[in-house]
């Protein structure tokens, strides 16, 4: 077990040093050893690999959830709701009819295709906007909030089509909502009683609740990372208050669980079958990018955002990884697609984060402003009601 953590780390680790020689994203790095490994080292995943890989996506959710600003969400709600709902509206179609009339897939494998194509990568922006400082930024947390639109859209979808409407669902729903009513006031009195203590008691108690609902939502058939998600948002006005709580807890994600995630994704892209199935592959991986642009790029320009701002969001709204790879297990799980088919949409989901991100980052990458002209633009789209709150 020691030697085949040593293995996984140690990849990690060369991911990591890849990340810092070339500049390009740690998460796309450490996908790209995933993918080596699984290919040509013998790298296998073990039933505590998976567990360790899942916290890290449900972690990661949550804090991109939890760096959702709902001050921006509010002043800028149109333009976060337009881009998510277009994000997701059209790779959907676009994907679902792909599939469906042009490969011949059946109806529930389309519709795992057009789920998992339409989805925005939480992981990969949100580890982007960390990496680059973005997250702190007004542009920042407009994209996350967009990110946060498109995939509630595609777990609604999942849920829609294929979620089990029985007591576990009732279940879930009920304990979702008492959860999120009572967390940003309950969870502001928990630390201030035992928050800052050598036990780290609150982040006990925000791991109790992440596993509860996650657990929850396994049981009724849904996923993990979707109550993350509304955990995250719920508790993120308190979030950006407690910075150091913040830092200690993506520290903790970043260091040694969002690897094992990554690093899986990656794992399970055979390039053999990749080849085979190349030209599916691309057209799939350019309807999605396409319909992307169809959507983000004109809604960027309606809402009067800088051309290089529009077009650096366009590309981060085209990533797929978390939901998109859930979305195809979840197919896959349940025999909805085969094994053939997974391998074509956990592909293109991977290339979408790798594409899409490094021609954003090299290209398009916007300048960060000075942290009071940050603030200045901030506090300039705040209603003067709201600020007097």
């Amino acid at each position: 077990m020691w030697l085949v953590a040593a293995e996984w780390l140690g990849l990690a680790l060369a991911g990591g040093l890849l990340a810092g020689w070339t500049g390009i994203s740690i998460s796309l790095m450490e996908i790209a050893v995933g993918v080596i490994g699984g290919n040509f080292l013998g790298l296998h995943t073990t039933p505590w690999v998976d567990f360790l890989a899942g916290v890290g996506s449900i972690i990661l959710t949550f804090l991109a959830g939890a760096e959702v600003d709902p001050v921006v969400l509010r002043s800028r709600f149109k333009e976060s709701v337009a881009i998510g709902l277009l994000s997701f509206a059209l790779p959907f179609g676009g994907a679902f009819a792909y599939a469906y009339y042009a490969l011949g897939w059946t109806l529930p494998a389309a519709e795992i295709a057009g789920i998992a194509l339409s989805t925005t990568s939480v992981a990969v922006v949100y580890a982007v906007m960390v990496e680059t400082g973005l997250n702190e930024s007004e542009l920042g947390r407009i994209i996350l909030a967009a990110c946060f639109i498109t995939d509630l859209g595609t777990v609604v979808a999942l849920g829609v089509l294929f979620a089990n409407f029985n007591a576990w669902m009732v279940l879930f729903i009920a304990v979702t909502a008492v959860v999120l009513a009572i967390v940003p006031r309950f969870s502001r009195l928990f630390i201030q009683h035992y928050g800052n203590r050598v036990s780290q008691l609150e982040i006990k108690y925000l791991f109790f609740l992440l596993f509860l609902l996650g657990g929850l939502a396994s049981m009724a058939n849904s996923e993990a990372v979707l109550p993350a998600y509304l955990l995250g948002l719920a508790v993120a006005g308190f979030f950006l208050e407690e910075k150091n709580l913040t830092l200690r807890m993506r520290t903790m994600a970043f260091a040694f669980l969002t690897p094992f995630y990554f690093l899986k994704a990656g794992l399970f892209v055979s390039l053999p079958a990749v080849i085979t199935s190349a030209g599916i592959i691309i057209i799939a991986l350019l309807i999605k990018i396409a319909t992307k642009f169809i959507g983000v790029w004109p809604a960027t320009r309606f809402f009067k955002f800088e051309p290089r701002e529009g077009m650096y969001t366009t590309l981060l709204m085209s990533t797929g990884l978390t939901f998109g790879t859930i979305s195809s297990l979840f197919g896959l799980n349940h025999g909805y697609i085969s094994q053939a088919q997974y391998t074509i949409l956990v592909t293109v989901v991977i290339l979408s984060a790798v594409v899409p991100t490094m021609i954003a980052q090299a290209f398009f990458r916007p300048d960060l402003a000075p942290a009071v002209k940050q603030e200045k633009r901030r506090h300039a789209l705040i209603p003067q009601k709201e600020e007097g709150n």
